[in-house]
């Protein structure tokens, strides 16, 4: 494994390399022991071959307050699969030996973390080569500890910020970040929807004037005409129950589909 860098630096190089794109960037979202408990790896990797420019893996918990039906359905099958935080972190060091080379971000909740430890999850996670943490129910107040354990072990803890989120609050929750900043599009869960919301722009727009931090919108975008739409606005999109659906849908052919999902995602025909 590679040592420890700091705080989203392989984020910083791979929104750096895009900076002339005509497309946000892509992350797709994929949860760990879905569809098959030992598959990630090798979605992963389907991912990265599609022109993902980062991954986020869900870590499956009984109690997402953030996931969407689709969501929550494949994290229950995963919890059924027997996936843990230990293992899906296990997953993304197969990854990386497999040649996945691109920023990874794990999704997952509070509890999962205190309970592993928050030391040992980083220290598992560097050696994993992880590259940051996503925790959608710790509020911005009480961040700090955490990120601190993480920086030191050279992980990002990447923000969330809502439409919902006063202007004086995106300031603090973005100051010191790394990484980058994760935009929810909607009030609410993940799910697909028909459009990009003015809300999220509007959003997008608020975060710019606090950092200069990369953008990445999430939840609800589905389409390649989600992604066109963000010219301009955002760095990345985050496109997380659509692909579930459709790694669901051709199951026998995960690896597949999320390399088909992708490419379609950016534009590309067979």
């Amino acid at each position: 494994m590679t040592s420890a860098v700091l705080p989203g630096t392989r984020f910083d190089a791979a929104f750096a390399n895009r900076r002339d794109a005509p497309l946000p960037g892509l992350i797709p979202y994929l949860t760990a022991g879905f569809p098959r408990r030992d598959e990630t790896p090798q979605l992963l990797k389907a991912a990265q071959d599609a022109g993902a420019m980062a991954l986020e893996v869900g870590i499956p918990f009984s109690d997402p307050l953030a996931d969407g039906p689709t969501i929550q359905r494949a994290g229950w099958r995963a919890l059924q699969n027997g996936m843990t935080l230990k293992l899906a972190i296990e997953q993304v060091a197969e990854a990386r030996m497999r040649g996945v080379t691109v920023p990874v971000a794990l999704m997952t909740y509070l509890n999962p973390v205190l309970a592993y430890g928050i030391s040992a999850a980083a220290r598992d996670a560097r050696e994993a080569d992880v590259d940051g943490f996503i925790l959608p129910d710790v509020p911005a107040g009480e961040a700090d500890e955490i990120r601190d354990v993480l920086r030191t072990d050279g992980i990002a803890l990447i923000p969330l910020v809502a439409p919902t989120t006063p202007e004086p609050r995106v300031a603090r929750i973005v100051s010191g970040a790394t990484g980058f900043v994760y935009c929810v599009s909607v009030t609410g869960v993940t799910g697909m929807r028909d459009a990009v919301p003015r809300e999220a722009i509007t959003l997008l727009e608020t975060v710019r004037r606090h950092t200069d931090l990369p953008r990445a919108l999430g939840f609800g975008l589905s389409r390649h005409e989600h992604i066109n739409a963000l010219q301009g606005h955002a760095e990345a999109a985050v496109v997380g129950s659509a692909l579930i659906d459709a790694v669901e849908a051709e199951q026998e052919d995960a690896a597949g589909a999320v390399q088909r999902f992708c490419a379609a995602l950016l534009g590309a025909r067979d």
